[in-house]
């Protein structure tokens, strides 16, 4: 017989410091968060621990003593692994590491390995392992102190070099094949999205666990993964949705955004994330249940900012709406925000409000056109038909007069065409 190994369950300790600025109410929230993330890798949460202090501690992030008071803890309790709610310098985690005898992670590192774990497609793993080794390479020094010697013998003279200094040359080869390797990912993208030029383009962005993916498979049709846990899906999904005859979109789901998203994470993820910058339409969800709603609101906010995306047409949905029992909460929201609309995505309630908002949204972007054309010219008025919404067509002789409406952003297109039918 065969055992089946079965994998052990990770016991651990999650750290938060409140102080003057961060107010102790506040560290309870983004710990909570903290839990959700480390039960999503997989962590069971037996504690979690809050320090006041005025300022953080530049060897430690935390007290000499709380140090202390942690690392018999984990020897007592038998824990696996300490993580803190904010970045630790590669310093603090050495340091840590000489007291307390377990795995420490901050909250970077923890994010990332989730990322890892939910990769699925080629592009979304080469992203995650480039983050993961850019996150990675400033950290070797604690990760190969045992290792940090000069090799000796024969054939090893001369000036010789650490084992820190091997890998930190072999991760920085790595770094460089994955940066192309991805350079070609994002050619590949951009070739996709010109094809898509003609249509509007609408981006489904949120926190993680807003609900996007279940809008998104209720307005497409799909089977995207709908997961109660933080980050279920990874990979950008794009699909096409006729809201109505004349209103045909192409909208897609992308990764959500959190607190506190590691940098190199964003970056990593740039040609994912494009669909969020050539977007026409975003579709802003944010869980109307979620106690700091305004603070992730803010969050995604400054994210699209960075991607320098914040001055897009954007459609505030407020989801999960059956779970709030306060009506009166809900349309406070509605007033507060312009271009809002309150929905269930997984009961389907204002599914149809929503739709008909997106559509008022493209025909603000909507021009009225008239061309006269000879028959002769059924190549341009075929691409007429098919990019455009025909409003009047008339035939007089040998000419057809059309009136129809037109994106503004396939205006340079239809006037190249006409001037290579001339």
């Amino acid at each position: 017989m065969h055992e089946i190994e079965i994998p052990k369950t990770e016991k651990a300790i999650l750290i938060g410091v409140s102080s003057g600025i961060t107010p102790r109410g506040v560290t309870e929230e983004h710990l909570e968060e903290l839990t959700r993330l480390a039960d999503t890798a997989g962590a069971v949460v037996v504690d979690t621990i809050i320090q006041n202090k005025d300022s953080i501690n530049p060897a430690f992030f935390i007290g000499k003593g709380k140090v202390e008071e942690i690392a018999r803890r984990v020897e007592e309790e038998k824990i696996d692994l300490v993580i803190f709610d904010d970045d630790l310098t590669p310093t603090q985690s050495r340091n840590l590491e000489k007291y307390i005898k377990c795995k420490i992670l901050d909250r970077s590192g923890l994010i990332l390995d989730i990322f890892a774990l939910r990769a699925r497609s080629r592009e979304a793993r080469t992203q995650v392992e480039l983050a993961q080794l850019q996150y990675l390479l400033p950290r070797l020094t604690r990760q190969w102190t045992h290792l940090s010697k000069q090799y000796g013998g024969i054939g090893t003279k001369g000036p010789g070099e650490t084992q820190i200094e091997t890998d930190r040359r072999m991760i920085r080869t790595r770094i460089s094949h994955l940066k192309q390797v991805l350079e070609r990912i994002e050619q590949q993208r951009e070739t996709q999205r010109k094809g898509r030029s003609e249509f509007t383009r609408v981006a489904i962005v949120g926190y993680t666990n807003a609900g996007k993916s279940t809008l998104m498979n209720l307005l497409s049709d799909s089977e995207i993964l709908v997961e109660d846990r933080l980050f279920a899906t990874l990979d950008a999904t794009v699909r096409g949705v006729t809201l109505s005859p004349a209103h045909k979109i192409l909208i897609s789901d992308t990764v959500g955004f959190i607190r506190k998203l590691p940098p190199n994470l964003i970056a990593s993820f740039k040609s994912t994330l494009e669909e969020v910058a050539e977007a026409d339409v975003l579709l802003h969800v944010v869980d109307a249940s979620s106690a700091v709603l305004e603070e992730h609101i803010e969050i995604v906010h400054e994210t699209l900012k960075s991607l320098q995306a914040d001055d897009k047409p954007t459609i505030m949905v407020f989801n999960k709406i059956d779970t709030v029992e306060n009506r009166d909460y809900i349309f406070g929201l509605m007033e507060n925000y312009n271009s809002a609309v309150a929905i269930s995505a997984s009961r389907g309630i204002n599914i149809d409000v929503l739709k008909e908002t997106i559509i008022e949204q493209m025909d603000k972007q909507f021009v009225e056109k008239t061309l006269t054309l000879t028959h002769q010219k059924h190549q341009l008025i075929s691409k007429i038909h098919t990019i455009g919404e025909i409003l009047e067509k008339r035939y007089e002789n040998d000419h057809i007069h059309i009136r129809f409406r037109i994106n503004q952003k396939d205006e340079g297109n239809l006037q190249r065409m006409m001037a290579n039918a001339e």
